[in-house]
C-alpha cells in the first residue's frame, strides 16, 4: 500500500536540478522532490506521497496522523524492510534465505542449481 504520509522538512538542497529535501517521518528519514511546493521551508510540514512533497500541512495535524499511523503499524509497512516483513508473515525469524538448513551461507539460487542439476 502506498499512503500518503506527512513529514517535517530537515533540509533542503538540490540534485540535478531539482529542489529536493531530506524528510523525517516520525524517525524515518528519506529524500523527497519539492517541485510542486516550491516554497516549502526547513521545519515545516508536508504530506509526501511517492517521493513528492504534495501539501503544506501544520505541525499538529502531522504529529496527530503519524501517531495514527505509528498505532495502527502502518509506518513500518510503509517504510519497514520488506525482507522482514515477508520473514514475519511467513512466521520465519530470517529474512535471508537459506539462513539455517541445509542451505546455510549459499546464495539464494534455485536449488537445483545448487544441488548441481540444471
Amino acid at each position: 500500500m502506498c499512503l500518503a504520509v506527512p513529514g517535517r522538512v530537515l533540509d533542503i538542497g538540490e540534485k540535478d536540478g531539482t529542489r529536493m529535501a531530506t524528510v523525517d517521518f516520525g524517525g524515518v528519514q528519506k529524500e523527497v522532490c519539492l517541485e510542486y511546493l516550491p516554497d516549502l521551508q526547513v521545519g515545516e510540514y508536508a504530506i509526501v506521497h511517492v517521493g513528492f512533497a504534495l501539501q503544506r500541512l501544520d505541525e499538529e495535524s502531522a504529529r496527530q496522523t503519524l501517531a495514527l499511523f505509528e498505532e495502527l503499524g502502518m509506518l513500518q509497512e510503509e517504510f519497514g524492510d520488506p525482507w522482514e516483513q515477508a520473514a514475519a508473515q511467513a512466521g520465519g525469524d530470517s529474512p535471508w534465505p537459506f539462513a539455517e538448513g541445509p542451505y546455510a551461507g549459499e546464495a539464494a539460487a534455485p536449488r537445483e542449481a545448487q544441488e548441481g542439476r540444471q
